[in-house]
């Protein structure tokens, strides 16, 4: 079940698990990266939400730092 609702296009926002799993990575690791800012997060009542794109933003500012190193 949570497969398929990861992978609905009509989806805007994933859970922090569901980011951790497109990333593959951990969820003590996603929640770190969200908490230094580096994965962005929105909070809706006390829900932590990732838009869907912003695993993919992740990657590709980490591969644009990554070239210019």
């Amino acid at each position: 079940m949570h497969e398929t609702q990861a992978e609905d296009p009509t989806l805007v926002l994933l859970t922090v698990e569901e980011a951790a799993r497109r990333l593959h990575i951990g969820r003590t690791t996603c929640f770190a990266l969200i908490r230094t800012g580096a994965l962005e997060s929105v909070l809706i009542g006390g829900l932590r939400r990732v838009p869907v794109d912003a695993p993919a933003a992740f990657v590709i500012g980490l591969r644009a730092a990554q070239r210019a190193a």
